[in-house]
């Protein structure tokens, strides 16, 4: 597959995280002109407690948000758009998720993602630069795992991304890995070939030792395991929709990986076994 081939992005973010580039209108333009089919948006979350504020929106700005997403159903009608948000998982706002994200706000998706995780003793490391030892890989493993037992997100973002500063693979990712793949196989979880990591492989410095993400021996691995995968974007930008897409679908293609229905992600009655 080309990069201009790629039709249905399912990892979006906004300005709202203080990281991105452009509103939800935005992406659907750029979208279109791209040929693209669907459009989900998945900013990261914002947080009942509002915690993670340099990366995340305001919990005031949730109901903005999702208007965002339901103004721009209206104005463009020929792209599929549907509405997602990239989590964390934080256990004592289980019902959160459920309540409020999946049922009062009506997400169509939820995505799986440890930028931070909770060691073994429930404090919270951050992913970039925490991965970097034996003990931490273990911890970071267990967390997706906890993450993937709750039923509540559709697929696991850059599970490797424990790649990031962790110089070679050894045994401990090994493990790690066998542990998260083996999980997403028992919960019928995704696991994201995410092609924003690639754009970072290609543009990295070479005094940086790190692998970064995607990490082929972690992809290699998921042959092992009953997993479906999904590419996407990770789009930052809008002119992101599309970036490297093609490269990590050749990791799927040669691996012979399987893909996760794009029509059913998202749909509500697909899912629930309803006629559209």
């Amino acid at each position: 597959m080309q990069d201009s081939e790629f039709q249905h992005n399912f990892h979006t973010h906004t300005f709202r995280c203080k990281h991105a580039k452009g509103d939800v209108a935005d992406y659907c333009e750029r979208a279109l002109t791209y040929g693209m089919k669907t459009l989900g948006v998945s900013d990261h979350s914002a947080m009942p407690d509002d915690r993670w504020l340099q990366a995340r929106m305001h919990y005031i700005d949730l109901p903005e948000y999702t208007g965002a997403i339901d103004r721009a159903r209206e104005q463009f009608p020929g792209l599929r758009i549907v509405k997602g948000m990239e989590c964390e998982y934080v256990p004592e706002h289980r019902n959160w998720y459920e309540d409020e994200l999946r049922g009062e706000y009506e997400f169509d998706y939820l995505i799986g993602a440890a930028h931070f995780f909770l060691d073994e003793d429930d404090d919270w490391v951050g992913t970039y630069g925490g991965t970097n030892s034996a003990k931490a890989l273990v911890e970071f493993a267990n967390y997706n795992v906890k993450m993937m037992e709750t039923r509540l997100f559709d697929f696991i973002a850059h599970p490797d991304l424990f790649g990031n500063c962790y110089a070679e693979w050894d045994a401990n990712c090994e493990a790690a890995s066998r542990d998260m793949l083996a999980a997403a196989a028992e919960f019928g979880v995704g696991m994201e070939v995410n092609a924003l990591g690639i754009r970072k492989q290609a543009a990295k410095s070479a005094s940086n030792p790190y692998p970064l993400y995607p990490w082929l021996p972690f992809w290699e691995l998921a042959t092992d395991y009953d997993v479906q995968v999904i590419v996407n974007a990770d789009a930052h930008r809008p002119e992101d929709l599309q970036g490297k897409t093609g490269e990590a679908f050749a990791i799927v293609e040669q691996l012979g990986l399987r893909h996760m229905d794009v029509d059913a992600l998202g749909n509500r009655s697909i899912v629930q076994g309803e006629t559209a």
